[in-house]
């Protein structure tokens, strides 16, 4: 049962109606742990940080937390300094809700930017949200902060340190303006795990290095890109030995990876899952602005929702990328399918069986560079009329 599947020993959660989004749906959530919590996070590499990211950030100072609260609908981002007493107000509103303190409240939101947040309708919900935490509320928080999503993203990892079995649950949102450069759209990440705070950052890091900063929808970058991580502990385990940090920073990956994928296939309007694999490259910058340059290029993306194998397109984004390439050594295939020889098409014959494999909902788009021995991948999606459709009516 999907409730059971995502309980986590310690943690409760719940979501309301607080009438922040459009459809009278849920639109609020709020996470609790039963005991303080190591806690770490990583935000927004933009310049432009909403107001719930600056607090976060500040309230994760010593490492510890009780509670993330959420809003979907409302940004709360380039509201300036109402905006962070908001965010601070609704830290206060929780904190008194749960009788705890205010520095140990989380808060993150997501929706429209420029707009000042309604405390009226937060200041109503809170109270809704502190009476009915469960501990099977957590499927109801990954649905109360979706905006675009066509579903509510959830993984779990179940493992054991010292023989003690501990969990690991993370949801997600996000499905536009999507090309973290640090972490997620939203992500909590819950576990029971016994974990000091500074080995909890470091895995969280590691992880987002390769899981989140590893797709692309779009190439935007939120203001309000936030994971958070609480680690309650009571699994009960002793100390982590180096194979039990291993097999926790393993399923971290393996949540935060599966999380990842899930928003590239829900991307606003797509129809395709691709996998951009830059192979032999000089160096790992350069794999790296490979794939994610080739995985952004508008014109790359139209092609794959067109079925077309379009390779022009591909060298050209290579080209503009800033690697050490030469033009002549380049092979790419579709799947199985090599579309291109050192920098040659194979011909229409080839293209056609490349084709018939983009009509299918997945496939890898891999690139060797034959210019050294540095490897990457990003995962990307296809653009595509309902796409355009989405961001221009997304305010109205």
């Amino acid at each position: 049962m999907e409730t059971e599947t995502y309980r986590v020993p310690g943690f409760k959660a719940s979501a309301a109606i607080a009438g922040l989004k459009k459809g009278n749906v849920l639109d609020v959530g709020l996470i609790v742990s039963e005991i303080e919590a190591s806690a770490a996070g990583v935000f927004t590499t933009n310049k432009v940080r909403a107001a719930p990211v600056i607090l976060s950030e500040r309230h994760l100072q010593k490492g510890k937390a009780r509670a993330i609260i959420v809003n979907a609908g409302n940004a709360n981002a380039c509201t300036g300094a109402r905006g962070l007493d908001d965010a601070l107000t609704t830290a206060e509103l929780v904190a008194e809700a749960l009788g705890i303190n205010s520095g140990d409240v989380l808060v993150a939101s997501t929706g429209v930017i420029g707009q000042p947040l309604n405390m009226d309708r937060i200041e109503k919900a809170v109270p809704v949200l502190a009476g009915n935490l469960s501990s099977k509320g957590i499927p109801l928080t990954a649905r109360a902060m979706m905006t675009t999503d066509s579903f509510p993203k959830m993984s779990r990892f179940d493992g054991q340190a010292g023989g003690r079995p501990y969990r690991i649950v993370g949801v997600a949102k996000g499905a536009g303006m999507i090309m973290p450069q640090m972490a997620t759209m939203l992500c909590f990440l819950l576990t029971d795990i016994r974990i000091e705070p500074r080995d909890l950052r470091r895995a969280l890091v590691s992880s987002t290095e390769v899981t989140f900063n590893r797709i692309t929808v779009d190439g935007d970058t939120s203001t309000n890109d936030t994971a958070l991580i609480l680690a309650n502990g009571l699994a009960g385990n002793r100390s982590l030995s180096e194979e039990d940090t291993d097999l926790f920073s393993k399923g971290l990956r393996q949540v935060m990876g599966d999380l990842a994928q899930m928003i590239v296939r829900d991307g606003e309007g797509a129809t395709k899952l691709v996998r951009v694999e830059i192979k032999n490259a000089a160096s790992s910058l350069d794999a790296r602005n490979a794939a994610r340059t080739v995985a952004n290029s508008s014109l790359v993306k139209t092609a794959i929702y067109g079925q077309d194998p379009n390779w022009g397109r591909i060298m050209a984004a290579l080209g503009r990328s800033g690697i050490d390439m030469i033009e002549e050594r380049v092979d790419i295939w579709i799947d199985q399918v090599r579309i291109v020889g050192r920098g040659l098409g194979k011909g229409p014959e080839v293209e056609k069986q490349a084709s018939d494999i983009m009509t299918g909902k997945e496939f890898t788009l891999t690139i060797d560079l034959h210019q050294g021995g540095h490897h990457d991948s990003i995962l990307t999606c296809d653009l595509t009329h309902e796409y355009i459709t989405i961001n221009a009516d997304y305010r109205t």
